[in-house]
């Protein structure tokens, strides 16, 4: 899919479920950029409060890309930040702070993602704003929450802290060796981001009974312990721990097939039998070694994996998942980025959209809205906002201020 396109136009009728919803974000990085993202990929009018010079911390990240205004913009903002409007503005300055509050009353929504205490410092934490909007949603993403007193609350945290602190990476240390963070993909970003939409949509839905908005609080600790559930739960019911030599959960592994790897998970006893059988070792489904889900893994190195992949050694990744799966076995390509996007079920999806570069012949490829609806159009989407592209544009249809009062604003660096 392409930036700007609509795919199945047909649905554009209904529009989007949150059009006329209104989201002011003073937001930096991964977790709130990519929740507000997804609101806005469902029809929320997102302006995004950045400093007027400097832009939020995203925008340093690596790699990067020379903008259409010159400036260099990183990847974790390139990603994060499409159908949005940037404004800005200086919250350290008292004028820009007063702009921010007079901001607030014409917005459904208000997220921000600093260190705990930064928005109540500056005067623009949730009491002080509910004052001004008792239906205001005020949702906080941070690493260790605000609403009670915690010994992490003052540390900073990304995506791999939470991650290394929910036990996700302890599960697959092997021996004396160290953790190895999850540098693929932040996981511990966005399943704070989701939890935090799923918050303020919650919290939208109770507005509408009472009338009233409320905080919403998530922190990435917090969600990082629900993603990693296994972890907790399965040492609670006597699981052996992972140095030992598994969990007793079944086969979850990559195998090599002709072309490269595939993964198969085969953690249910009549899977194990569809399994042996295929690979051509039947009397497996009956042999004492492999009685239980630990002999699997007991035995993982020595006797299925050779035999696994002998029998993939003949086809493509692609076609052992095939057959593994017409066979009843879960299983899936190790796939790589070009695999990824010549997958007919990603296209088919529009799950990547395509953004031309003011730098380059070749586009950069953003993930699609996963949400996908039969009323609701996919697009059109628009390209990330230069920094302050937006900020006249929203103090003029939002708070009306004339050409000579943003002349001054601009003239003393408060937008």
């Amino acid at each position: 899919m392409r930036l700007g396109d609509t795919a199945h136009p047909e649905r554009a009728q209904w529009g989007k479920p949150l059009d006329g919803i209104r989201v002011l974000a003073a937001e930096q990085m991964q977790a709130l950029p990519f929740a507000t993202q997804l609101l806005a990929h469902l029809g929320a009018d997102v302006v995004k409060v950045e400093h007027p010079k400097q832009g939020e911390s995203g925008r340093g990240s690596q790699p990067s890309l020379i903008d259409v205004d010159g400036r260099t913009v990183g990847a974790t903002y390139l990603r994060n930040n499409f159908s949005k409007r940037s404004i800005g503005l200086d919250l350290k300055a008292p004028a820009g702070r007063e702009l921010f509050a007079r901001l607030v009353p014409h917005f459904d929504v208000v997220g921000e993602n600093f260190k705990p205490g930064t928005m109540d410092r500056l005067g623009l934490g949730y009491e002080a704003l509910a004052a001004l909007h008792p239906a205001l949603v005020y949702v906080s993403l941070s690493g260790f929450g605000n609403l009670v007193e915690t010994p992490y609350r003052a540390w900073p945290a990304y995506a791999a802290i939470a991650e290394a602190m929910s036990g996700l990476y302890e599960s697959n240390r092997v021996g004396d060796e160290p953790p190895v963070p999850l540098v693929a993909g932040a996981i511990g970003d966005i399943s704070t981001a989701l939890f935090g939409v799923i918050g303020i949509l919650a919290a939208l839905r109770h507005r509408d009974r009472t009338g009233l908005g409320q905080y919403v609080d998530i922190a990435m600790y917090d969600s990082m312990i629900a993603m990693a559930d296994l972890v907790p739960f399965m040492w609670s019911m006597g699981a052996r721990p992972p140095q030992s030599g598994g969990t007793g959960l079944g086969i979850i592994d990559g195998f090599r097939a002709r072309d490269g790897w595939f993964v198969i998970q085969v953690v249910r006893e009549p899977h194990f039998v569809k399994l042996v059988e295929l690979i051509g070792h039947p009397e497996w489904a009956d042999d004492p070694r492999f009685a239980t889900r630990g002999g699997w893994e007991d035995h993982l190195e020595s006797e299925i994996r050779p035999a696994i992949e002998q029998w993939a050694s003949t086809r493509t990744k692609l076609r052992a998942c095939e057959d593994l799966g017409a066979a009843g076995i879960a299983a899936g390509p190790n796939n790589t980025a070009a695999d990824i996007y010549s997958d007919p079920h990603v296209i088919a999806r529009d799950m990547l959209i395509e953004m031309p570069r003011p730098d380059s012949d070749r586009p950069m490829l953003v993930p699609g809205n996963p949400v996908k609806m039969s009323r609701v159009a996919e697009g059109p989407v628009r390209r990330f906002p230069a920094l302050g592209e937006h900020t006249n544009e929203v103090l003029r249809e939002t708070l009306g201020l004339d050409d000579s009062e943003l002349a001054r604003l601009h003239d003393d660096g408060v937008i």
